[in-house]
């Protein structure tokens, strides 16, 4: 068969894009090999907003947190998305920490993430008063977002504008022929087709450098080759009641975010996830990790104790950086200056990219149905 434009990857990245290119294209098709949408990455993580206080400035991961946060609040609003812009705090425990929320205070500035503000030790306690801290750093753009009704939004608008979602289809193979590519799938029964398209977008999260290889790129040469880094996330017993009003965060830690506490839209708490670099992903949660996470939590959440925590899940992030090495950004590039023209790669979207999803799906859709840059 034929089409317009092939996604491969149904979570968060590949249905905005689908929902980007449905209206401008007359045939598009969404490649998926698990047995529903945003199974993966998309499902299996903090469901934070993020403001963009992290990243270097300038990056593909800071510019699109930016502008994808605000397109995120808009959709939600429109598309009825549960969600709340409920502000956010990284905590210090130290007084070497203080100085390490300067330095993020500059950089969240930077980037544009909003009017944040250094708080005292005293300002903390009276916005959480749970929560023990030196200071703290408020961004109050941060918020919590129902990460499945976001997806579902996405599937729903692509699937309104025509886009066709297959199931249970893996990719298996993909070569260029002439002027256009032809992705071979394999069904979950064993049938085989292929599609024929000029344009392919790589937006298949953890398989996201195999499917670049298959096109015949060198993703090692480039820099593409995937880590697997898995994290765990513990529940908080529901007899600690209001925990935070808010998320709270420590200041970032090597590999993450740190483990956070974050209250989701029906008041239950989670907190995680911890960094752990892993051959193969798996989904799996050690409880004995329930001690060291309370450990780390209960720095700036004193009263949290190992009985208070049991397991919930797993999530596997599409990491770029291998252990100990320094930032990646976000891999968005189009494949001729490597020989594979008219292949959108989409690699490494790890956070922020369920807050960037919509301003990525945008710069995609803009580049194949306009010519302009990635």
């Amino acid at each position: 068969m034929e089409a317009d434009g092939v996604v491969i990857g149904a979570g968060v990245i590949g249905l905005a894009a689908a929902a980007a290119l449905a209206s401008r294209q007359r045939s598009l098709l969404v490649l998926e090999r698990r047995g529903g949408v945003g199974q993966e990455v998309s499902s299996r993580n903090s469901e934070v907003i993020h403001a963009g206080l992290y990243y270097p400035p300038g990056t593909l991961k800071a510019r699109t947190c930016v502008e994808g946060r605000e397109r995120l609040y808009q959709r939600c609003s429109e598309h009825r998305v549960p969600h709340r812009r409920t502000g956010k705090l990284v905590v210090a425990t130290s007084p070497e920490e203080l100085e390490g929320l300067s330095a993020l205070a500059e950089r969240a500035l930077a980037n544009g993430a909003g009017a944040v503000e250094l708080l005292s030790a005293g300002e903390v306690s009276r916005r959480e008063p749970r929560i023990r801290a030196l200071g703290a750093l408020w961004s109050p753009e941060s918020g919590i977002v129902d990460a499945r009704a976001l997806v579902t939004s996405y599937q729903a608008e692509a699937e309104a504008h025509g886009a066709q979602i297959v199931l249970r289809t893996t990719v298996v193979a993909l070569e260029r022929d002439g002027d256009a590519w032809v992705v071979e799938t394999e069904s979950a029964e064993g049938d085989r087709f292929s599609v024929r398209s000029p344009v392919v977008i790589n937006a298949a999260g953890l398989s996201a450098d195999r499917v670049a290889q298959w096109a015949g790129l060198d993703i090692d040469r480039l820099g593409w080759r995937i880590h697997p880094c898995k994290g765990d996330y513990f529940a908080a017993v529901p007899s600690l009641g209001r925990l935070t009003e808010r998320p709270v965060y420590p200041l970032p830690a090597s590999g993450g975010l740190g483990i956070h506490v974050t209250p989701d839209l029906g008041g239950r708490y989670r907190l995680g996830p911890d960094v752990e670099y892993v051959d193969q992903p798996r989904y799996d949660v050690d409880p004995q990790k329930a001690e060291p996470f309370a450990e780390a939590v209960a720095r700036y959440l004193p009263e949290i104790r190992t009985e208070h925590l049991t397991p919930e899940f797993a999530g596997v992030r599409p990491k770029l950086q291998r252990p100990g090495e320094a930032f990646r950004d976000f891999v968005i590039e189009e494949g001729s200056a490597h020989g594979a023209p008219g292949l959108v790669n989409l690699i490494g979207i790890e956070s922020p990219g369920l807050t960037a999803a919509g301003a990525i799906a945008e710069r995609v859709a803009d580049w194949i149905t306009g010519g302009s840059a990635l």
